[in-house]
Parts: C-alpha cells; sequence; structure tokens
C-alpha cells in the first residue's frame, strides 16, 4: 500500500482535541484543591482550639511551610507535562525548601522552655493516625497528577512523577493543619514527613507506569 493512501485510512476517524495548557492545568488543580478544602471544612474537620493555635508560631510554621512546598512542586510537576521542560531543577528547589522549613522548625523547637520526654512528644498513637489521613487527603490530587500526566507529554516521567507526588503529600498535609491539633515541631517533623514521604514514593514508582504513552 502506498504511504499517502495508508496516512489517510489511518487518521479518517481521528477527532479533534482540545490542547492542553500549563494555565489551564493549573486552574483544574486550584479548582480540586479549593473543593477538598472547602468540603474538609464544611464536615467539622477543624480543629476546636483553632483560634488559639492561630497565635501560635508553629501552626503558621506548619501551614506557610506545606503551602509553599506544595505551591512549587505543583508548579513544578505541571510545567514539566510539557515536553521540552525538565523537572529536575524545580525537584531540587523543592529539596531546599524542605530544608529550609525543618531548620525553620528545629529553630522554634529550640525556643521550647524545658525538655520533655521524647516518647510523649511524639505520641506514636496519634502519629501513625495523623499519617493515615495525610495520606487519605493526599489522594484526589494524586489521582488529578495522574490524569494529567496522562493528557501531557512529560519526557521524564519519575521526576514528574516525584515533583507530583511532593505536590500532593505536601497538600494533603496542608489540609489536615486544619485539624490537627499538634504544634510540637519535633511531633509535626518527623509524622508529617512520613506521610508525605510516603505520598511521595507511591507517586514515584505508580505514576510512571499508569501516565505512560
Amino acid at each position: 500500500m502506498r504511504t499517502e493512501p495508508l496516512i489517510d485510512q489511518l487518521s479518517s476517524d481521528l477527532k479533534p482535541v482540545r490542547r492542553r495548557t500549563a494555565r489551564g492545568d493549573a486552574v483544574l488543580l486550584l479548582g480540586l484543591c479549593a473543593g477538598e478544602v472547602a468540603l474538609f471544612l464544611s464536615l467539622g474537620m477543624m480543629r476546636d482550639d483553632m483560634p488559639m493555635a492561630m497565635h501560635a508560631p508553629s501552626f503558621w510554621w506548619k501551614l506557610t511551610s506545606l503551602g509553599m512546598i506544595a505551591a512549587v512542586s505543583g508548579c513544578v510537576a505541571v510545567l514539566s507535562l510539557d515536553p521540552v521542560r525538565s523537572p529536575r531543577t524545580g525537584l531540587k528547589l523543592v529539596i531546599v525548601l524542605v530544608a529550609l522549613a525543618l531548620a525553620a522548625g528545629w529553630l522554634l523547637d529550640a525556643s521550647r522552655d524545658g525538655v520533655a520526654n521524647l516518647v510523649d512528644r511524639l505520641d506514636w498513637t496519634s502519629g501513625l493516625q495523623c499519617v493515615g489521613k495525610m495520606v487519605a487527603l493526599s489522594i484526589p490530587a494524586v489521582v488529578a497528577f495522574c490524569i494529567l500526566m496522562r493528557r501531557g507529554a512529560p519526557t521524564d516521567r519519575i521526576g514528574t512523577a516525584l515533583a507530583s507526588g511532593a505536590a500532593a503529600a505536601a497538600w494533603g498535609a496542608f489540609v489536615f493543619v486544619f485539624a490537627c491539633p499538634f504544634d510540637d515541631p519535633l511531633y509535626v517533623a518527623v509524622w508529617y514527613s512520613v506521610g508525605c514521604s510516603l505520598v511521595t514514593l507511591f507517586a514515584r514508582f505508580v505514576l510512571p507506569r499508569l501516565a505512560r504513552w
């Protein structure tokens, strides 16, 4: 068969598709995030002592750090859906943000009066529950990034998956801040790191397989 008739035959039933844009993907993610926060708060999940917690520097440290990590990771992931963009430089920036957030938490912890018992401060039972809730709250964002990866054309699927996992993990933890009654920087540094690491690793190993094109 000649080349031109073959091409005409293969393309005869093709339908035009809407071109994806980074702005459109960002709007989709922002809408999902706003909806999740609204649903979470409407279910009465906000901590009872929120007015008091808002006066604590550690509360704003949690909220600001996680919000920045989620925003930067999300931007890196969305931009890397373009085949000519690499997420590697952005991932380095995310690592720097995480290190700065942990350093800021250490400074807050160092300013505390007295030294509490390590086991009591970590509160293993509550910590494991917090990890489970953070992971659950990250699921919608993980699914959204998976869909965007399938629609896009990332050439570095592993890097994009890592950025997506970091963004989804930080977002889930960000939402959970409104319900989490623990503001101890040590507690937050340990358990939030565990929860975010689990989500990021899951995305790293699963999303590249699901988003293969």
